[in-house]
């Protein structure tokens, strides 16, 4: 009997590598793609299927990256073409997959479009959103919207004239009914498959398309990231499917294994379904369970919700916990209240009070991670959750660099936090982030780094990292072709599926909960787990034989 594998993405465990904080090749303080070919090695023990890389792009770093002034080449602090194309054959050697970053929403405003427009080419301008000002001279914004960084999301020139930036100044958003723009990235598309590259992450994916006429947005959500009840008109506007299909028609030249993932603030999963028709996006993140608080009942609804939208149109669900923009999983359990991020409220500063160690954090992030890596679908870990690393909030004013910060007016600290660059070793200077470093790093290491290293973990049986590898290990054999969700029936605060002949059960509860007389305990997110689950922690059960 043929048995039919599923593509590679429908159950692919993928890495975030957040560049300049991966690893730092030259020294320089920046994490650079010499500092990620020496990690390879790493990601394939850790037992990945693939990498996405954060934008490697030419860029003046406004928004660290994602203002991009050629999306061609490669950021000269990160390497040239030649260092990309010898990480993209030596992953493939590893058996690892290849994502890029492409920002189609905006450009830097040093991208030679927006250059020609600020000289006053009308071909320029017409790639971007120029509009007069409102008021008896022009001086008020032509619409209400706010960026997502804070403050007014328009800039006024010097001949009066104001362009469109929903993030910040230095990006630009572009203007997706021209035909010009649209064959750009098409062709921006065809320049990195024809480098190998197996897909891309799409930044901002509901963006791009606004509302003719640029309207006012409704009161309530004039800067917010996500659509209000009424529709924000900068977001989730329908025509931006048409654009998607044409790009799905460019990856499909190449191959079916060439893929999309979609970063869509929306609405709701039936919004999120629309991208992932089958002649358009292959997956999307599934943000609620990110925002999904310590409570068992949320999970099973957020999980039911995730599931059956994917499914109607015949996708996988795509999980994650963290990312670049978001508060760290161990600070974020270390309360019980769900994260919002509406508008620039991204919940920073207010977590450690609860749990100042981290301790029961880090204890519920591990059990997270093992409810994630056991659902049906495509997972996704953000560089340094595989360490159990929390959110640095204590960074001095002056070492700040999202752009959130200023334009905020200094009251929202920003996402900082979660970019640390990564520790390695035990010893100073860098924790191993630098091999030789000349340099300090980007942004300043805690001075408890050392206790979190790949080093310290590494001999640890019972450390996070260890905890990652065994379970993307047994993934494979427990969880990869396990076939549909099915709950079990346990108590108000325990979430328990079964996948075939497996189970993953996970107690958000303060009270220890009794495990199945005929099941084994695989893998726990603490030591030592027998007979009764405790609070805060998950287990993989096998009904039947266990595995090697």
């Amino acid at each position: 009997m043929v048995v039919e594998v599923p593509p590679w993405w429908q159950t692919a465990v993928v890495y975030q590598v957040y560049i300049r904080s991966f690893a730092d090749g030259d020294g320089d303080g920046i994490g650079d793609i010499r500092g990620m070919r020496t990690r390879l090695p790493y990601l394939a023990q850790l037992g990945v299927d693939a990498i996405w890389i954060n934008p490697w792009y030419p860029s003046p770093m406004a928004d660290a990256g994602y203002d991009v002034a050629d999306y061609r080449d490669i950021e000269p602090a990160y390497g040239t073409l030649d260092e990309a194309a010898g990480l993209i054959a030596e992953a493939h050697e590893l058996g690892i997959k290849v994502l890029l970053d492409i920002v189609p929403n905006h450009t830097s405003d040093h991208h030679a479009w927006f250059r020609a427009a600020l000289a006053g080419d009308p071909a320029a301008r017409q790639r971007y959103h120029f509009r007069p000002g409102r008021g008896a001279d022009g001086e008020l914004p032509p619409n209400n919207w706010q960026s997502v960084f804070g403050g007014p999301a328009w800039t006024r020139l010097p001949d009066g004239s104001w362009y469109l930036h929903l993030f910040a100044p230095g990006q630009p958003d572009l203007n997706w009914d021209s035909d010009e723009v649209r064959r750009e990235f098409e062709d921006i598309l065809a320049f990195w498959f024809d480098r190998g590259v197996d897909g891309f992450r799409i930044d901002v994916a509901h963006g791009l398309v606004k509302r003719p006429g640029l309207p006012d947005a409704v009161a309530s959500a004039p800067g917010a990231l996500v659509e209000s009840a009424e529709g924000h008109p900068a977001w989730d506007q329908d025509g931006v499917h048409e654009i998607y299909r044409g790009w799905r028609a460019v990856a499909d030249r190449y191959s079916p294994e060439r893929i999309f993932i979609a970063e869509a603030w929306v609405a709701d999963n039936e919004r999120l379904a629309r991208y992932l028709r089958a002649d358009e996006l292959h997956t999307a993140f599934q943000f609620d369970f990110l925002r999904t608080p310590w409570r068992a009942e949320l999970m099973r609804s957020v999980i039911d919700d995730a599931i059956g939208a994917a499914a109607t149109v015949g996708a996988p669900p795509t999980w994650v916990l963290s990312n670049h923009d978001v508060t760290r999983t161990v600070t974020r359990f270390a309360r019980s209240q769900p994260m919002h991020l509406i508008g620039t409220d991204w919940e920073r500063g207010r977590w450690a009070e609860e749990d100042p160690d981290h301790v029961l954090g880090r204890k519920r992030a591990r059990a997270a991670a093992l409810v994630q890596l056991a659902l049906p679908g495509t997972a996704y870990v953000y560089q340094g959750e595989e360490l159990a690393l929390e959110e640095i909030e204590d960074l001095p004013d002056h070492a700040r660099q999202d752009p959130t910060w200023v334009q905020s007016g200094f009251t929202d600290v920003g996402r900082d936090g979660c970019r640390i660059p990564l520790p390695w070793t035990e010893t100073d200077p860098t924790y191993g982030f630098a091999a030789e470093p000349r340099a300090a790093t980007w942004l300043p290491q805690p001075e408890h780094w050392s206790e979190h290293s790949v080093e310290a973990q590494d001999r640890d049986p019972g450390s996070t990292l260890n905890l990652y590898r065994a379970a993307l290990r047994l993934r494979r054999s427990m969880w990869r072709d396990a076939g549909d969700l099915k709950w079990l029936t346990v108590s108000p605060d325990v979430a328990a599926f079964e996948r075939g002949g497996a189970q993953c059960w996970v107690n958000t509860g303060r009270a220890g909960v009794a495990l199945p007389d005929v099941a084994t305990v695989v893998l726990s997110s603490v030591p030592g787990v027998g007979r009764e689950l405790p609070p805060d922690t998950a287990a993989w059960l096998r009904t039947g034989p266990t595995p090697d």
